[in-house]
């Protein structure tokens, strides 16, 4: 991998979706590549048998480095300098407190299962029992 970190999200969920369009569009995150993780099921089953589950939040790499889940966001969230979305720039705010985060992600993963019930899809696109391993 290059010098560029790896942003692996659920793209299924329209709050990750919407997250990951205002990184993409919005942020100052240059050097951060965005990746749908259902769209990249060998890279996720990979993840997810060294214990990072994208059930569990989104996935980082930055230097071969991987932090997972609320410590991504947190970490995203610190990193984003002048961001010209209003809602991006609340989300930075909430989230660069690692206290904020912490307390906050549960909530956002059971926002994440509701959506993906709603819509009829898996909540987990990789398991032990995937084809994809």
């Amino acid at each position: 991998m290059s010098d560029k970190s790896l942003f692996i999200y659920d793209g299924e969920c329209p709050f990750c979706n919407h997250f990951a369009q205002l990184l993409e569009l919005k942020s100052s995150l240059t050097e951060l590549e965005i990746l749908d993780g259902r769209k990249n099921l060998a890279l996720l089953s990979q993840l997810y048998n060294q214990g990072y589950d994208l059930n569990k939040g989104a996935i980082l790499i930055k230097d071969e480095k991987i932090m997972h889940g609320a410590d991504a966001i947190n970490w995203i969230c610190s990193e984003i300098k002048e961001p010209s979305d209003s809602l991006l720039e609340v989300l930075r705010i909430i989230f660069t407190s690692n206290k904020r985060t912490n307390f906050l992600f549960p909530f956002l993963l059971w926002g994440r299962r509701l959506s993906l019930t709603l819509k009829g899809k898996v909540w987990q696109p990789v398991s032990e029992n995937s084809q994809y391993y």
